[in-house]
This record gives C-alpha cells, sequence and structure tokens, in this order.
C-alpha cells in the first residue's frame, strides 16, 4: 500500500514575524485561502487518500493540525516531543508504517512547499514510485534547475542529460553537492547533469529502516525499543525516550549521500521550497512595476517590492526591491536578497530572552 508522511514539524524562522512558535510557516496562509500544509495534503488526492496520509509534527502542534485537516484520522498523527530534524522523524514513521503493513511504500514530503503543475508532479510521482517498489531503492525527486541558485542543494545523476524531461524515469544518483557559491551553481547549471535536492523522497519502509540501520546504527538502536511497541499503552513513553537519545541528523546527510542504491526522477513543474520571503514575492502576483502587495498598500515612485500587511496601512514611497512584512506587534522590513537573514533576527530574539516576540 502507498502512503504520504508529510513532515511539518519546523518553525519556519526565516518567515519571522508571521511565523511564530505557537503558529509556524507550514499553518499560514501564504497563497490564496489554504495552508501550506492543507495544500500539500490536497495535491495528493487521486494518489494517496486521506486516510493514508500521515503528518509527523511537533507535539506542541497536533491540535492545529487536527483544526486544519479535520478529515484525517487523529490517530495519523505522529507527535514528536522534541525537533530531531528528518532521519529521526523518518524512522519514526517508517516503523509506524511497517507496524500494520509490512510492505508499505512512503511517500515523504515536506508540508511547505509548493507545487504549480499538479497532473506533472503525480506523473513524476507514480515513475518515482515504482522504481522504490524494488528493495533497497531508496528514490528521490530532482528538480530541474532554472537558474544558478544558491539556496538549494544540488544532486548529479549518472547518464546522459539529453531528452531528461521528455519522459520521466529514474537516474542513479552519482553525488549530492551542498548549497553551492554563485560559480558553482553556474558550473551544475552548464553540465546538464545537475538538479535541484527536492526534500522529497519514496521508498518501502523496510527499505529506509535497513539504510537506517546500516549508516545510523545510533538513531536505528534508540527506536528499535519502538518495533514492538507500536500501539500499546508503552508507544508514547518510548517515542520521547527514543527522540531524547537520538542523534539530531538530516536524511540527506545521514543516509542519502552515503547510500549505494538512490535514484533520481527529474521532475519539471514549477516548484518552490518557499524558504523565505523573497521566494513567496517570487511566487506572488505583481503589478505593472514589479510589487507583490498584500493588505491595504500604497505605493509611489516604488518597485519591486513584497508588502504583507495585517490591519494597518502601509505606505511606500522611492522604495524599491524591499520585503515589508506588518504584523500586530512586529513589523521586518529587509531588503529582498537578504531574506535568508531573517533567520538570524529569530537567533537574536531567543539569544536576548526576547521571547514575546517568537
Amino acid at each position: 500500500m502507498l502512503y504520504a508522511v508529510i513532515m511539518a514539524g519546523g518553525i519556519g524562522s526565516r518567515f519571522w514575524p508571521k511565523s511564530r512558535i505557537d503558529h509556524p510557516k507550514q499553518f499560514l496562509k501564504v497563497f490564496g485561502e489554504a495552508t501550506l500544509l492543507q495544500n500539500t495534503v490536497a495535491r495528493l488526492q487521486g494518489l494517496v487518500p486521506i486516510e493514508r496520509c500521515y503528518i509527523v509534527t511537533h507535539q506542541r502542534y497536533v491540535e492545529k493540525t487536527r483544526e486544519q485537516l479535520p478529515a484525517l484520522p487523529p490517530e495519523n498523527i505522529l507527535a514528536e516531543p522534541i525537533g530531531r530534524n528528518t532521519a529521526p522523524c523518518i524512522t519514526y514513521a517508517a516503523i509506524k508504517l511497517l507496524a500494520q503493513d509490512p510492505d508499505a511504500l512512503m511517500v515523504v514530503l515536506p508540508a511547505d512547499h509548493v507545487i504549480r503543475n499538479v497532473r506533472a508532479f503525480h506523473e513524476t510521482l507514480r515513475v518515482a514510485i515504482e522504481k522504490a517498489r524494488e528493495p533497497g531503492a531508496l528514490v528521490t525527486i530532482g528538480i530541474k534547475p532554472t537558474y544558478p541558485a544558491t539556496g538549494y542543494g544540488y544532486i548529479q545523476f549518472e547518464g546522459s542529460a539529453e531528452h531528461l524531461f521528455e519522459e520521466p524515469r529514474p537516474y542513479r544518483v552519482r553525488t549530492f553537492a551542498e548549497k553551492p557559491d554563485l560559480a558553482t551553481a553556474e558550473r551544475f547549471l552548464d553540465s546538464g547533469d545537475f538538479l535541484w535536492n527536492s526534500g522529497m523522497f519514496i521508498w518501502r519502509a523496510d527499505s529506509i529502516l535497513d539504510e537506517v540501520q546500516r549508516y545510523l546504527p545510533d538513531l536505528y538502536e534508540a527506536f528499535e525499543p519502538l518495533r514492538q511497541a507500536v500501539g500499546t499503552p508503552d508507544e508514547p513513553r518510548l517515542v520521547e525516550q527514543a527522540y531524547q537519545i537520538c542523534p539530531s541528523i538530516s536524511i540527506d546527510y545521514g543516509v542519502m549521500e552515503r547510500s549505494k542504491n538512490a535514484w533520481v526522477v527529474p521532475g519539471n513543474f514549477e516548484w518552490s521550497d518557499v524558504g523565505d520571503w523573497r521566494a513567496v514575492y517570487d511566487l506572488s502576483p505583481k503589478d505593472q512595476l514589479g510589487n507583490a502587495l498584500k493588505g491595504q498598500v500604497i505605493v509611489r515612485d516604488a518597485s519591486r517590492n513584497y508588502v504583507d500587511t495585517e490591519k494597518r496601512l502601509v505606505v511606500l514611497i522611492g522604495i524599491h526591491d524591499t520585503a515589508v512584512i506588518d504584523t500586530d506587534d512586529a513589523l521586518l522590513i529587509c531588503n529582498l536578497d537578504s531574506t535568508q537573514q531573517v533567520k538570524n533576527v529569530v537567533e537574536y530574539l531567543q539569544a536576548h530572552n526576547l521571547e514575546q516576540y517568537l
């Protein structure tokens, strides 16, 4: 059976001041009337029914997840006691699925991506699913790069790039590359055999657990007691115990970059991980001067700005290439090219005990 595992536990620090600890990025209505989490579940319909969707999130967001996804069975919300990156999250979900279905196949997706061409997304996923049915195969989706992005990781694949996107098919992964500098990103694009790393994965539950055991034995051992206790009264205690002692590590770094059986299916659809306010600006409709405006905004001699105001009138005069995010208790103004640095503001607030703004 095919299942979806949606990772929804992050706090979205680059989306401050909209994203807060009590109401993080994945629960925001960034585009339209649905939240990023709701859109992630909605785009799976026709491929994975809601009763086979699982959400892994921090325990503080369990009730919020129920409110946003009322059709989701409550037992399909897996609560993490603390954040430990993606490898523990995926290990926990794989153990849960394997306990009820020894042939469980997982589609693992972040909760905060934007995908515009759902039909092409489904076509790509179906090819990845077929490959992932092979025992041991770990499949990811790579995105056709449209510019030399320095904010994404990259995947280099084996084989010819000719006719790459005419019909999706799996390619063996040659190497994973971390976020590059501009010159390196330009070289990746020129080579033709690099894709953006989407952070989406498809595999059998037993396949990923075998690889976790091989490459992350400490993590595997931390969760091993849980395998015999799924669905019992001991499960919450053992989940808590596992998260307390397991390492904090991403599935990319811990497993995918080391696996000998990693595959990538190129996806030719509009995709963004919506990593910061610049990404929101890029995806938003704009006026003739390139302004993307949300709320009550007046602009004069202003261009290429992103403004999001909840209640107050915002007026821009002679302002260009700027993000303005206005909330009840905080105002962010920054250059659109500096929006990655917003996370540093959150770190400052944490370090100076300014919890009222977090």
